[in-house]
């Protein structure tokens, strides 16, 4: 089984870029504290990484 990890959005988008946005909306987060459990693949860390400062990443076993 692939490893996964939880993201939970912490901070507000407002005044973010659109393409911010439109990242945090991709990877499924839609109101702060919202959290998603995604696969742990280079996609999903790639699109982390573009958001970090907006995110708190957990990984799960």
């Amino acid at each position: 089984m692939a490893n996964q990890i939880k993201i939970t959005l912490t901070k507000s988008t407002i005044g973010c870029p659109k393409t911010q946005k439109a990242t945090v909306k991709s990877l499924g987060l839609r109101k702060l504290n919202h959290s998603v459990v995604k696969d742990d693949r280079p996609e999903i860390r790639g699109q982390v990484n573009k958001v970090k400062h907006l995110l708190k990443v957990e990984e799960l076993d």
